[in-house]
């Protein structure tokens, strides 16, 4: 017999669409408004990250496409991304909700998940709890910085009650009320189950929340074929499932959408080179080496071929110079692709990383070998750049053209599972 945990040992904070309400906390003007984020300005064939509930109502979410939106949304306002903004108000109601409870999981940029312990399991304590932290959010973060707070016996259940009232919401799901109060949502209202795993369920003869709650585990993990299915199962019951352990960096990258102007091939190798210095920065203040260069573009074309991919292998480095030697490489035989002329996407990726603690000793380097030499002398120019540009500020020194005019934040983006560090900001 499965025993359903009764406490109240979760709370999940969602804040509600993020991006915008930080511009709109930000912008007074955008206030009460229709407002879209978009990734890059000057033109309408891009997409929305994210809207504002105004804009929401009238039917623009994240993933609609910018002409479609200004139709269904006339008087809607278009933001270009800050990134940087986000991340800095992310920080920020951090720490304010950290004044109240501490952090267990920051699940994103824009949801924490919080373990309730003694007396704050109470309903009524949690419930307290979390009208202080709404509050204090709005006095010390931001008037429009609204959430969505959900309390349950498990953190699912809680991200899932957090769910269930928006825009700034409270409620409380108890483990008695199960599953009478979840029956009125649909199978993709659930955390985990995604369009796919809707058409799987479907294929067997799943289409409601009550149908899928009738089944045993056993059934639910032989239809995900994984163990996984039969975690969910446990979760949605407000059984105490333990989390997956985190898996080791395997890359660092960085990726951006050009807006029109700096599609021409010419232009886009500076933000391919841009990319690049980021990407190996950033990967030299993990602490990381790298043997693997990796070059993704998407052509504006969209005949056939409409992308092009080709990575490279390279001694173990860490520095700048190696890794633009090897971007113009690739570049050229991307150049020699027949739909190249105007770039859209660029992604770089570096591969085959190692912490530089477990890095065997060059050798060559001992023996004076040349190009270990002027590896070396290319190591400590680059670290060189680095605290020039920390003390100093961002491009200080650089390396080659910058491309004009293009954000400063090149390639810093927030990642549905990856906040970005400050840090990279200044990269």
């Amino acid at each position: 017999m499965l025993e359903i945990p009764t406490a109240l040992r979760w709370m999940y904070i969602d804040l509600n669409s993020y991006f915008a309400s930080v511009e709109q906390q930000l912008q007074p003007h955008l206030r009460n408004r229709p407002v879209a984020v978009v990734p890059t300005s000057g033109t309408d064939s891009t997409c929305a990250i994210a809207a504002s509930y105004e804009a929401k109502a009238f039917g623009v979410k994240t993933g609609t496409m910018i002409y479609e939106a200004r139709r269904l949304c006339p008087g809607l306002l278009i933001v270009p991304a800050r990134h940087d903004k986000y991340v800095d108000f992310h920080h920020r109601i951090m720490t304010e909700i950290d004044r109240h409870i501490p952090l267990e999981k920051v699940c994103s940029i824009d949801e924490v998940a919080c373990r309730l312990i003694g007396p704050e399991q109470d309903k009524g304590n949690a419930i307290a709890l979390a009208q202080r932290i709404k509050q204090s959010i709005a006095d010390n973060v931001g008037l429009y910085l609204k959430s969505s707070i959900g309390i349950a016996p498990n953190r699912f259940l809680a991200k899932v009650a957090g769910n269930l009232q928006k825009p700034n919401g409270l409620t409380v799901l108890e483990a008695h009320e199960l599953p009478d109060r979840l029956l009125h949502l649909s199978l993709r209202d659930l955390p985990g189950i995604g369009r796919r795993m809707e058409q799987r369920l479907r294929d067997v003869g799943i289409t409601s929340l009550q149908n899928f709650w009738n089944l045993d585990p056993k059934h639910v993990r032989r239809i995900w074929h994984s163990v996984e299915g039969e975690r969910f199962w446990y979760a949605l019951r407000g059984v105490e499932v333990a989390e997956p352990s985190e898996t080791q960096r395997h890359t660092v990258g960085h990726s951006h959408v050009l807006s029109p102007r700096m599609r021409p091939r010419h232009k886009a190798r500076m933000v391919a080179r841009r990319l690049t210095v980021k990407a190996v920065t950033r990967m030299r203040r993990l602490g990381f080496y790298a043997s693997f260069y990796n070059l993704y573009v998407r052509f504006e074309c969209r005949e056939e071929p409409s992308r092009w991919q080709k990575h490279i292998k390279l001694p173990y480095a860490q520095n700048n110079y190696c890794f633009l030697k090897a971007l113009n490489g690739l570049w050229d035989d991307m150049s020699q692709v027949e739909n190249s002329t105007h770039i859209k996407q660029i992604s770089v990726a570096l591969y085959g990383l190692v912490h530089e603690d477990d890095r065997m000793p060059d050798m060559f380097a001992a023996l004076g070998d040349p190009v270990a030499r002027e590896q070396k002398k290319h190591n400590r120019l680059s670290i060189a750049m680095d605290l020039i540009n920390k003390k100093y500020g961002l491009d200080t020194i650089v390396t080659g053209a910058l491309p004009c005019p293009m954000s400063r934040y090149t390639g810093s983006k927030i990642a549905f599972t990856r906040i970005p560090e400050k840090a990279e900001f200044h990269e």
